[in-house]
């Protein structure tokens, strides 16, 4: 079930936030995920946050700022399972068009937004981390 994040949810969203940003950008030092945690929990109620919760536990989320994808982020567990697409899926049900920022070195996620319509329109350096990003867009057809 995908439903608003409410604030008993928070610390869950937060711990998947940081163990999937170590895993997949292990290009990245963990100390810089530490560093940022407590700013983004902060700023997490700001943004329209929806989680995937089966069997009462929180398995992923997708965080938006209008209509810009923050980030997908499924629990290693659960990651496979249809559960990324089943968010994405939902945050595209009233939208024209979706824009994100991936980094070029997280080749499982760009190949997921890619099968998933979206298309890079343009390659950029992240001044925080000093990667490369695409910038990637998804217009309904």
């Amino acid at each position: 079930m995908i439903k608003k994040l409410s604030t008993a949810h928070i610390d869950s969203v937060m711990a998947i936030w940081l163990n999937a940003n170590i895993r997949a950008h292990h290009f990245i030092a963990e100390s810089y995920w530490h560093r940022h945690f407590d700013m983004v929990k902060e700023m997490l109620p700001a943004a329209k946050v929806y989680v995937y919760e089966e069997s009462g536990a929180i398995c992923g989320f997708v965080g938006l700022v209008e209509d810009s994808i923050e980030g997908i982020f499924v629990d290693s567990p659960y990651q496979s399972k249809g559960i990324g697409r089943a968010l994405l899926d939902y945050v595209k049900q009233n939208r024209n068009g979706l824009s994100l920022h991936v980094y070029e070195k997280n080749a499982r996620a760009a190949a997921f937004y890619l099968r998933e319509g979206f298309v890079v329109t343009e390659k950029q350096i992240d001044e925080n981390t000093g990667e490369r990003e695409l910038v990637m867009h998804w217009t309904r057809r």
